[in-house]
């Protein structure tokens, strides 16, 4: 089958078919492949092959009418490998590539009928159009992702390679600065299109970590003279938490310090074991009794008016000019409340303000994975896949300027074609989770048949990792220069098969 045109239903629990003008099957998703068999092999498969003569409508009256050809959820035939089954049809027009083609979902009658009772409050037609909308919201959200990654790749690479007297450095803390803030758009997308809080079981880690890379962001990109003081506990409690959001919370906790600072600006960072035998409030922030890491971000800014702290975390408020949305502050406190913990602001106007966000630890510690000053080169032989070719290329000018030698695969079945046949031994192997034909999942698990001692490391922009292995060597896009070199160090010095 032609696999050139995108196609975003991969992941869908359901079949979903792809359909050109003329008729011919252009892209089935996984599910669709199982359930039709052999009768989707082939380059010419034509969507009659599997339209039985007593449908509800022809072939030909479907193709011609396009997605007014049935109803949402009309009963229709289809002939799969054991024989005809009926399903609940939903169809879109689609495009994708500029070429028209007609979306065919396929969906079983026990989710039409959840369907059909769900939409009995909110309406049939609201429903489709939310489910467009996430739909739309998650395509955005990768392919926005994908860019921004290979942007804020090349520019931190720039940035590293760049004198501090350089013209041109201003420039490029500008750009990165603005990818960052399009990161942020990114997540919020992606956020919007799962519908639902996060479930995952958060893998354990050193906040100080985050800390740093955080620090170094703003360090980097503040022209005004700011003094940085670091005051991190050397063995921190281990924390669970989504990696993701923590920085963002952090971000916009540094942000917001930095955007209060005056002339002589100093901001303070520290982190500390803290353990509760009883309950414990600190401001609004209510404690049960336990082990938590504290993080205290203090800066001697402009402050805060007394009026005005007890309506920080409100949504939409907002003292600030311009284009601020209100949301930042609120944000922080919606990250860290999901994950158990606190938030607690204390402030004087013209004296500064203190941000302590209190995350539940386990008493036992996480070293830190590699420290922020930690040489970042190396010599070993990366292979690096992804369906995006810029990604691949910003990939191995990153790596390369390192010191590493870099393979690249546009696809799995290249990349172990690179693996069985490489005279040099691949020692890490990068990988995207999302990727067509052959998922990062599904080549994963035949790299570790193929070639068990070679080390894995695996990307995205929206799936998450879902086994131990990924967990321990997952690095979210967008990621800079800096955070790919570090989960390279990290995960170069993992043990085999970790």
């Amino acid at each position: 089958m032609k696999s050139e045109l995108s196609f975003d239903f991969e992941p869908a629990a359901w079949p979903a078919l792809l359909v050109d003008g003329a008729g011919a099957v252009v892209r089935a998703n996984p599910i669709a492949q199982t359930l039709f068999g052999a009768a989707l092999l082939g380059e010419s498969l034509m969507l009659a092959r599997l339209w039985p003569d007593d449908n509800c409508i022809t072939a030909e009256k479907f193709l011609k009418d396009g997605e007014t050809a049935l109803a949402p959820l009309t009963p229709i035939k289809l002939l799969v490998s054991g024989g005809p089954k009926v399903f609940s049809a939903l169809v879109a027009a689609h495009a994708p590539g500029g070429k028209r083609c007609l979306l065919l979902q396929l969906l079983p009658e026990s989710v039409a009928v959840t369907v059909v009772k769900t939409s009995a409050d909110v309406g049939l037609a609201h429903k489709q159009k939310l489910d467009c909308a996430l739909q739309l919201a998650r395509s955005v959200a990768l392919d926005f992702n994908n860019a921004l990654t290979s942007i804020l790749g090349y520019t931190s690479l720039l940035l590293s390679k760049t004198e501090p007297t350089n013209p041109w450095r201003r420039t490029l803390i500008e750009m990165e600065k603005s990818a960052a803030r399009a990161a942020e758009v990114a997540a919020d997308l992606a956020a919007f299109s799962l519908q639902e809080k996060e479930t995952r079981t958060q893998p354990t880690g050193n906040l100080n970590s985050i800390l740093h890379r955080c620090a170094e962001f703003f360090q980097n990109s503040r022209t005004e003279p700011t003094a940085w003081t670091m005051q991190l506990e050397r063995k921190l409690f281990a924390a669970k938490f989504d990696e993701a959001k923590i920085q963002q919370a952090f971000m916009k906790v540094f942000e917001n310090a930095v955007e209060s600072l005056r002339q002589d600006g100093r901001v303070t960072v520290q982190t500390r074991n803290i353990e509760l035998t009883d309950a414990t409030q600190d401001r609004n922030a209510k404690l049960a009794p336990g082990a938590y890491v504290c993080v205290e971000v203090a800066d001697n800014g402009c402050g805060i008016e007394p009026d005005v702290l007890p309506r920080i975390f409100e949504p939409f408020f907002t003292t600030k000019k311009g284009t601020h949305r209100g949301l930042g502050l609120a944000w922080v406190y919606g990250i860290v409340t999901n994950h158990g913990g606190g938030v607690a602001v204390s402030s004087l106007p013209a004296a500064g303000t203190s941000v302590r966000i209190y995350l539940p630890a386990e008493n036992s510690f996480v070293r830190e994975s590699v420290d922020a000053s930690a040489d970042l080169n190396g010599t070993q032989t990366i292979l690096m896949v992804d369906d995006e070719d810029l990604l691949l290329r910003m990939g191995e000018t990153i790596l390369s300027a390192y010191g590493y030698r870099v393979l690249t695969a546009n696809s799995g079945q290249k990349a172990l074609e690179i693996l069985s046949k490489s005279e040099t031994p691949v020692d890490l192997v990068i990988t995207d989770l999302v990727m067509p034909l052959m998922s990062g999942r599904e080549l994963v698990e035949h790299i570790r048949q193929l070639s068990p001692e070679t080390r894995i490391m695996c990307t995205s922009g929206y799936v998450w990792p879902g086994s131990k292995q990924e967990k321990a060597s997952f690095l979210q896009k967008p990621f800079t220069t800096q955070d790919l070199l570090r989960r390279v160090k990290q995960t170069m010095g993992s043990p085999i098969g970790s």
